[in-house]
């Protein structure tokens, strides 16, 4: 698919921090392989002191190799987002964001990243997902196999779905595609419509034999990175990034004939991610403001803020410490994003490039970034 040393030394042409809306408007500004920050918002969490420009949505990206895109993550207004974007069929019919859809990857199974797959699957059949010839591969996390550890003090919460607690992404799917089932069955039974297992294919990642991970002793062993898919534009490679206790929790790296995309996922710093994105040309990276995230949880805390604090202090990284991850990687530009908390203005993360001698990027919903020329 890739010739030979096809996207090593390429560097990132343009980076345009206009919104889609104004590259839209320009026309040519988008180079043929290019990054649309659907949603730049970190966390689960809604805010009502959004206000002005910088409204964030859940978090998602996408990567437009030619005429597709391939999705990562699907938070919040991820369907909204694609159409503002002007993606799939929308620029040339008004409609069907969808249509040029050929690939979802999840990084992990928190609520923020995977809360509009429903909408994807359910209003895809209206919005130009998939075809039955050819579904499209929604790809993502295994199960768990282990409930994670409890911490703190006070009595153990019931077990959600205690046959099978910790789906991965495939039955995670099935379990939604049942749950809509009347929709379906009335749509497809009245309409003609395809039902939703002949759009989607989904797939659990499976991890490489012999690296020792363990969901609950050691879940970001030291590992090279793997293939997870590969088709005519793209290839895709995983690792598994430090985001305990959530496991699996993975970085992704897309290699195109015009250059190299790594999303991070949601990770504290992890060697894994900077193997992983090793001379990449663009690296898009989740990063905290921790004065703003201490600000989220005054003191004094209730326990269940106190763990809440705690886990986001462990589970993600911090501005400081971004740049340098960035540095050690070698990649050409930083694009700081799954921004927390969301409501802090863009000046807030600008020292997250501090350590790294290429270029940084505070990330802005609907920001496009242009790879090769």
């Amino acid at each position: 698919m890739l010739g030979a040393g096809a996207v090593a030394g390429l560097g990132l042409v343009a980076a345009s921090a206009a919104p889609a809306a104004a590259a839209q408007q320009q026309g040519s500004s988008r180079t043929r392989t290019h990054i649309v920050l659907l949603g730049t918002s970190g966390g689960p969490r809604q805010f009502a002191d959004y206000g002005g420009p910088e409204e964030r949505s859940g978090t998602a990206s996408a990567l437009v190799v030619g005429d597709r895109y391939y999705l990562i993550d699907a938070g919040e207004g991820v369907l909204r987002q694609l159409t503002r974007a002007g993606l799939g069929a929308v620029k040339a019919t008004g409609r069907d964001p969808l249509a040029q859809l050929a690939g979802v990857f999840i990084t992990h199974l928190h609520s923020d990243h995977v809360v509009d797959v429903p909408n994807l699957i359910s209003l895809g059949l209206f919005n130009g997902l998939g075809r039955p010839e050819r579904p499209v591969p929604l790809i993502g996390p295994g199960d768990r196999g282990i409930l994670p550890p409890l911490y703190g003090d006070g009595a153990e919460p019931p077990v959600v779905n205690p046959e099978a607690p910790t789906p991965g992404t495939r039955a995670m799917v099935e379990h939604l595609i049942a749950a809509y089932a009347t929709d379906y069955n009335d749509r497809a039974r009245d309409n003609r419509l395809p039902v939703p297992h002949q759009l989607v294919d989904a797939r659990d990642i499976q991890l490489p034999v012999g690296i020792g991970a363990d969901p609950n002793t050691n879940p970001h062993p030291a590992m090279e990175p793997f293939a997870v898919f590969e088709d005519e534009l793209v290839r895709v490679t995983a690792t598994l990034v430090q985001h305990a206790p959530v496991f699996p929790a993975f970085a992704f790296r897309f290699d195109t004939e015009d250059g190299s995309v790594v999303f991070s996922g949601d990770t504290g710093p992890s060697e894994n991610l900077v193997r992983l994105a090793r001379g990449a040309n663009v690296l898009v990276h989740e990063v905290i403001a921790p004065a703003g995230i201490a600000k989220l949880y005054p003191e004094p805390r209730s326990p269940e803020d106190e763990a809440t604090y705690q886990h986001v202090l462990r589970s993600h990284t911090p501005l400081e410490e971004v740049g340098p991850i960035a540095e050690r990687a070698g990649v050409d530009t930083l694009v700081l994003n799954h921004l927390a908390p969301a409501t802090l203005p863009r000046r807030a993360f600008a020292a997250g490039g501090k350590g790294f001698s290429g270029r940084t990027i505070v990330g802005e919903d609907l920001m496009v970034l242009n790879v090769g020329g």
